[in-house]
């Protein structure tokens, strides 16, 4: 029995995939036959089918509540997919069964967002921090169903997204009151479970803190664009596609701890190497200013001038910084280095193989701190 579980688990994880897939490329004919661009209704196929992947690979493996939490939203997001998809047809060709493709949408849209917000406080071994945190989970689930409840059984929702279809169920009147509570509420949750990863992290050990440290670098590298997008580009949706999949993405590393200990390297190359172009682009601009504007050079001059100094400045300015950033939120690392560097300057000097390989031992166990650790020497007989 215990051998047939996992195989039974695996089943279910990728069927769930395979079903995912089958109605995202479903939504994709019926949208582009129907006339509709990539971006108009499409453009979280990639965050579907990114969820899916690492879910079904993170259930199919460790069972972790996490992977089929993924499964779900990925399920229920191609769902919407597809009936938002064959609902939104041009009036003139408009498929058999529009009005209930709609309203599936909906309904199931209202508990979409639910299974995503909920990440954060089950992250990262599918519990909450501790039992004072399960009636947030709880109110989440009834929130879920209540978003879900009024959109089924009035227009609470309906007509915004489909206005010349008429809702096929309207059985009480318009509940917009509720439902628009209901996603306040579902706001919460989501502010609920990002300070529980901070709680989470006062509390955890060294490997439960590197897995929230991906978890928060995936969230930042995901949330910076998307807000910028927000205010700057005419689409961000664009920006939202290629930018969100990295989330479930580093959420599965850090689930099934795969390369796990690379991201406190990760988080300071990122930092190092985005305070390096800020600095370069503040320089390259204020430099084709000034000569430009000040020493009135010709433009194209002061954007090669400018563009030779900013390549030169790159490589010293990047080491400088690196080791600032090191020092600051690296300090493991940067400790490591500046022990080995010691280490290697006495090394030219020593001449003795046993104080060497004391002084080795003693190196290697301080930077980085090894459950064992031996060394062989060959001696030989002149």
């Amino acid at each position: 029995m215990p051998n047939q579980q996992p195989g039974r688990r695996s089943r279910l994880a990728w069927a769930l995939l395979g079903l995912t897939v089958v109605l995202v490329a479903a939504s994709l004919v019926i949208a582009l036959t129907g006339g509709e661009t990539w971006n108009q209704k499409l453009a979280t196929t990639p965050v579907v089918v990114a969820f899916a992947a690492v879910g079904a690979l993170v259930a199919a493996r460790t069972g972790n509540r996490l992977g089929w939490l993924f499964l779900s939203a990925a399920v229920a997001g191609a769902v919407s997919l597809a009936a938002e998809a064959y609902a939104a047809r041009a009036p003139a060709d408009r498929l058999p069964g529009a009005a209930w493709a709609g309203w599936i949408f909906t309904v199931v849209l209202g508990i979409v967002a639910t299974l995503f917000f909920l990440v954060p406080l089950l992250f990262p071994d599918g519990r909450p921090p501790s039992r004072r945190w399960w009636p947030v989970v709880w109110i989440a689930i009834i929130d879920a169903l209540v978003q879900m409840v009024t959109v089924a059984l009035s227009d609470a929702n309906f007509s915004n997204n489909f206005p010349g279809l008429r809702d096929p169920v309207t059985v009480v009147a318009p509940l917009g009151t509720a439902y628009n509570q209901a996603e306040a509420v579902s706001l919460l949750v989501l502010l609920a479970g990002v300070i529980s990863i901070f709680v989470r992290f006062r509390r955890s050990g060294q490997e439960e803190r590197l897995q929230l440290k991906w978890f928060m670098y995936a969230s930042a590298v995901a949330a910076v664009p998307i807000v910028v997008a927000a205010q700057l580009a005419s689409d961000p949706l664009l920006e939202w596609e290629i930018v969100f999949p990295l989330f479930p993405v580093a959420v599965g590393i850090a689930i099934l701890k795969y390369r796990l200990y690379d991201i406190d390297r990760i988080i300071s190359r990122t930092l190092s190497y985005a305070i390096v172009t800020g600095l370069l682009v503040g320089l390259y601009a204020g430099l084709v200013l000034l000569a430009t504007q000040v020493l009135r050079f010709h433009s194209t001059v002061a954007v090669a001038a400018a563009t030779l100094v900013a390549a030169a400045l790159f490589a010293p300015l990047r080491r400088r910084v690196q080791r600032l950033v090191d020092r600051r939120f690296n300090r493991v690392r940067y400790d490591a280095d500046q022990t080995v560097a010691a280490f290697a300057a006495r090394l030219r000097e020593a001449v003795d193989l046993d104080t060497v390989r004391s002084d080795l031992l003693t190196v290697v166990s301080h930077a980085v701190e090894p459950a064992h650790l031996s060394v062989w020497t060959a001696r030989r007989n002149l």
